[in-house]
């Protein structure tokens, strides 16, 4: 058994210096699960490991919980059946929050809890911290962001998102490799920002000495394999956009992006309902989700909105009517829709402000949002009905966009003029415009067949929120965009309290008590009133009250030495250094 000595915690944001004899272990054979070892029959010799998340110690016995991805066990351990010096070393050297291998055999407590009697223990590695509170867990939520490996340690809930997040992808990447679906990646890194609407980040590359942007999205490169013959693509992958910051905006996100050829947009509508009812349904056992207060209902055929139609009907502005950008700000203002428009420079800009303001928040169960105006995507295909408006749906859900399809532009000379369109743009100020990319140009003037693309991002985060534009200060909390993670104060509920300096902790507080019970009731010296003699028998100490038997000098608190006269503490006055 490796065996450490945990140092104490000087402060929250440093730890002692390792110790000379800590070498944690290299390897243990594990074969059960946490979760799999309560159906182990009796008797039969299983090895599991995990963290330490109880540790009690009853006379001759001492119970553990320990815990793994799949959940948590009980452990045991007997002094009858391991020995006296056994017993008392795994116990005394098994700490809140190590990690521990156990051998041992099934059996069942008198309460009905399957437990591993152990039979022989290895210490793994130490923690040097002390575990976040099991009951209070961390519930602030910039340190659950900041610092998410604690809120994985403390709360059972952040651990079971994590397992649902891993089978919804995994459900999904089953149902599109079942209609034929192939899997692909493309660059991260790319020569222009284009896609989406949306600012990049850029970076310098060494070794070509150039500039490149992290992706806004991968539609071009995508579009560009439908171009190389592959009918059905998808990608799942992170994308990056240096916009603000809050709970909705991420400036790096998952996002599910996937292309059918031949395909039109009711076609995709179709499937796409078809995919999201079945992984729910596998997911969460039923079509509807309770999410926030709210009853998600995603069962059934999901009601169409015409876009234009619902932006009417909420202010009053017709977007089929007025096409240019004074006229639609104009308009904006006549209704008291806002006064924020002067930074806004194209009509494509203006109309998903207004949309987002207005008509979305109360979009609350599934809906599918249809016919937009042209002029929202350069690379979504006009409508063969009505040129003003585009082949295209959203799928809204309690007010946040999770899905957006449309039908490709196979043109290469609209494209062309379109990406030129919003190259002026930019040069007018709006930088979230698409950059010219005449790679993506010559890819389509070979030949693309007519597909359909749907984006899917939420996955891991949604970037859907009523104001997207808003900046890093405008989140809920601004120390969570200013302040760099390891100033970020812990509030007193979270800061941990190392265990080896509990004791001392305990006493300080007693000292206290005293104190001011004493100055209280006039007894500055001589014996401690009988109430807190009672206090200090009740606390554990198990020996009389009037007769002190002093500690031996090592495990003292600090300035507490023996009375030179009499077996008794120290008067209060002697303790002011220990309560400044």
């Amino acid at each position: 058994m490796t065996d450490a000595t945990v140092p104490a915690a000087d402060d929250e944001s440093t730890i002692a210096d390792r110790p000379d004899d800590y070498r944690p272990a290299s390897r243990f054979p594990v074969d059960t699960s946490a979760a799999d070892a309560p159906a182990k029959t009796d008797g039969e010799v299983i090895h599991l490991a995990g963290r330490v998340v109880l540790w009690r110690k009853f006379g001759g016995l001492a119970f553990g919980h320990i815990q793994d991805q799949s959940g948590k066990v009980q452990v045991s351990l007997k002094k009858n059946d391991l020995g006296v010096e056994q017993f008392k070393a795994w116990v005394n050297a098994v700490s809140i929050g190590d990690f521990i291998g156990v051998t041992g055999t099934m059996w069942t407590t008198d309460k009905g809890e399957r437990t591993v009697a152990v039979s022989e223990l290895t210490i793994l590695s130490r923690g040097f911290r002390s575990m976040p509170d099991k009951w209070a867990g961390v519930a602030d939520t910039e340190i659950k962001y900041r610092k998410r490996y604690l809120d994985l340690l403390a709360n059972e809930e952040s651990r079971d998102r994590f397992h649902t997040r891993s089978r919804v992808i995994s459900l999904i990447r089953r149902e599109l490799d079942d209609h034929d679906f192939i899997e692909v990646e493309t660059p991260i890194l790319q020569g222009a920002a284009s896609g989406a609407a949306a600012r990049p980040f850029s970076t310098h590359h060494n070794a070509l000495d150039r500039d490149f942007y992290l992706r806004i999205s991968p539609e071009t490169y995508l579009k560009r394999v439908v171009a190389g013959s592959f009918d059905r693509v998808y990608e799942i992958g992170r994308n990056f956009r240096n916009e603000g910051v809050d709970s909705s905006h991420l400036q790096e996100f998952t996002m599910l992006e996937w292309y059918a050829a031949y395909w039109d947009y009711r076609d995709n509508m179709t499937f796409l309902q078809q995919l999201v009812q079945t992984v729910i349904g596998e997911v969460c056992g039923s079509l509807t989700v309770h999410y926030q207060g709210v009853d998600l209902d995603f069962g059934g055929d999901w009601p169409v909105i015409d876009y234009r139609d619902a932006v009417r009907e909420a202010t009053g502005i017709d977007l089929v009517q007025i096409r240019e950008v004074d006229e639609l700000k104009a308009a904006i203002r006549a209704a008291g829709l806002g006064d924020d428009l002067d930074d806004t420079v194209s009509y494509a800009s203006l109309v998903d402000l207004l949309y987002k303001r207005t008509v979305r928040p109360g979009l609350v169960q599934p809906c599918f949002l249809v016919h937009h105006p042209a002029e929202l995507v350069p690379l979504a295909r006009r409508s063969d009905d009505d040129g003003t408006r585009l082949d295209m749906f959203q799928v809204v859900v309690n007010g946040w966009e999770i899905v957006k399809a449309y039908s490709e532009l196979i043109d290469p000379f609209e494209q062309k003029a379109r990406l030129l369109e919003q190259v002026e743009l930019r040069a007018a100020g709006d930088d979230e415009t698409m950059m010219m990319e005449d790679d993506f140009i010559e890819a389509m003037e070979y030949g693309m067949p007519r597909c359909r693309a749907s984006a899917w991002a939420s996955i891991a985060s949604s970037r859907s929120s009523p104001t997207r534009r808003r900046s890093a200060t405008s989140c809920s909390s601004r120390r969570c965009a200013t302040t760099p993670a390891h100033r970020v104060p812990l509030r007193p509920a979270q800061r941990p309290t190392p265990t080896r300096d509990r004791p001392r902790r305990r006493h300080l507080r007693r000292v206290r008590r005293r104190r001011h019970r004493g100055h209280a009731r006039g007894r500055h010296r001589g014996r401690a009133p009988r109430a807190h003699r009672h206090q200090r028998r009740s606390q554990g100490r198990g020996r009389p009250a009037r007769r002190h038997r002093p500690r031996p000098l090592r495990d003292r608190p600090h300035g507490h030495a023996r009375h030179p006269h009499r077996h008794r503490r120290r008067p209060h006055h002697h303790h002011r250094r220990l309560t400044a």
